[in-house]
């Protein structure tokens, strides 16, 4: 795809490619058209990302050691927790407003194509030649940041989603193995309610969260082929594969195998419930060994990872890259890809633990993240589905998570969900 222009059919096609986690205070006057003036140099930069509290420390500690090399100021603010239902929002409605970021942080497809079309984030091409990054980044991951040929952004992870799951509980359960069909699945589920343990843990505020389950059981009932046309638009999503995709996603929650009230969970909240034996396992990626497990100082000895299994060949998992975005208003463009740039060193992705990085020089560590590495040598080159709420705008990922919500408070059925699903992708894609 080198040299092509890059679109979303571009982006879904990294299914089938193997690639393995940053108030307002700076001014940069950006505008949602691209035009307006540039603002002036300054020493001062703005970083706005999603980080939590587990993880925003070890950024801001590599973003001080830069400032101290280099004699900027940089502030960095968050809004973790809300994920690509909130975020997006919010930085489009900085930049509306006049102001922005010299620096964000942003998911791949559908979430930040928007910000280069608008042409609010600035053409990286020139920082990728002075710094070398097509050769040190993952060539992969570059591309899930390649926006109709324009590198608007510079990927740091490329996430993978699998099974994170808590050893003592499902073995007080009497479970021996981890599955590896579907129905082995359903019957650990069993098990484990049988034992008095809830076993998915997965929070349906925001929607994006639960959402993990849904894209899952398509990817299973579909397989491989269908759920990307499905994605982009190429199929009707009124077939009964999807009915059974949510049927079964209905059934999750009647039989218990989500936390009671799920839909009213944050993410934020219920994310690291696994590691505290509240759940046996969650749906997360490799950034969860940091986050949640390092940061609640448990020993990764006690817990697991694995691929849910979808009975499909390639098996494959969901997956997503994220990375940053410069403001194209920025007047110090040059000290924020310097920044980047800085960031992106093997020695600060190790330091910042990042478990899924795509810097060459910066792989997971068995020493420190195990699990991590674990992962990347079992499930490193396995082929990934995009993760939904990157593969649709935010107008119908929105739309989808209301589906989702409708389904399991049963004000509508699998039939008209996915019938329901089909306008919207239909009206998308049409357009």
């Amino acid at each position: 795809m080198t040299g092509r222009s890059y679109t979303r059919r571009g982006f879904l096609a990294l299914s089938s490619v193997a690639v393995t986690g940053l108030g307002i205070s700076a001014c940069t006057g950006a505008s949602i058209s691209g035009g307006g003036a540039t603002a002036p140099a300054s020493n001062k930069l703005r970083l706005f990302t999603y980080e939590d509290d587990t993880t925003i420390g070890s950024l801001k500690a590599q973003v001080k050691k830069f400032d101290e090399q280099n004699g900027t100021t940089t502030t960095v603010d968050s809004l973790p927790g809300s994920g690509a239902a909130q975020y997006p929002d919010k930085l489009r409605t900085e930049l509306l407003g006049g102001s922005g970021p010299d620096i964000w942080r942003i998911w791949g497809g559908q979430i930040g194509a928007p910000f280069a079309k608008a042409k609010q984030a600035a053409d990286l091409a020139p920082y990728y030649q002075k710094y070398g990054w097509d050769s040190s980044i993952n060539t992969a991951a570059v591309q899930g940041m390649t926006f109709d040929g324009v590198k608007a952004g510079v990927p740091f992870t490329a996430r993978a989603l699998g099974a994170w799951y808590n050893k003592e509980l499902l073995a007080k359960a009497g479970v021996t193995d981890v599955p590896t069909t579907y129905a082995e699945l359903e019957a650990m589920n069993d098990k484990l309610v049988a034992a008095g343990i809830t076993p998915c843990g997965l929070g349906g505020k925001y929607g994006w969260h639960i959402m993990r389950l849904f894209e899952y059981l398509l990817e299973h009932t579909a397989g491989p082929e269908l759920h990307d046309r499905l994605l982009l638009g190429q199929d009707s999503w009124d077939r009964p594969e999807v009915v059974e995709a949510f049927t079964l996603f209905k059934k999750w929650q009647d039989k218990k195998w989500l936390p009671e009230g799920a839909l009213g969970l944050d993410p934020a909240d219920v994310g690291n419930w696994y590691v505290q034996g509240k759940v046996a396992y969650d749906i997360e990626g490799q950034w969860t060994e940091t986050a949640a497990i390092l940061a609640a100082e448990k020993d990764p000895e006690d817990f697991g990872v694995f691929q849910l299994p979808t009975d499909q060949s390639p098996a494959r998992h969901s997956g997503f890259v994220e990375g940053y975005m410069i403001n194209a208003r920025s007047g110090d463009k040059d000290k924020a890809a310097a920044l980047l740039d800085f960031l992106l060193t093997p020695e600060s992705q190790k330091a910042m633990q990042i478990g899924s990085s795509t810097v060459k020089g910066a792989e997971p560590d068995p020493a420190t993240t195990p699990l991590a590495a674990e992962w990347a040598e079992k499930y490193g080159d396995s082929p990934f589905y995009t993760i939904q709420d990157q593969a649709f705008p935010k107008k119908e990922a929105d739309q989808y998570f209301s589906i989702q919500s409708d389904l399991l408070q049963g004000s509508t059925t699998p039939v008209a969900a996915a019938e329901k699903m089909q306008e919207i992708v239909a009206a998308w894609a049409g357009n």
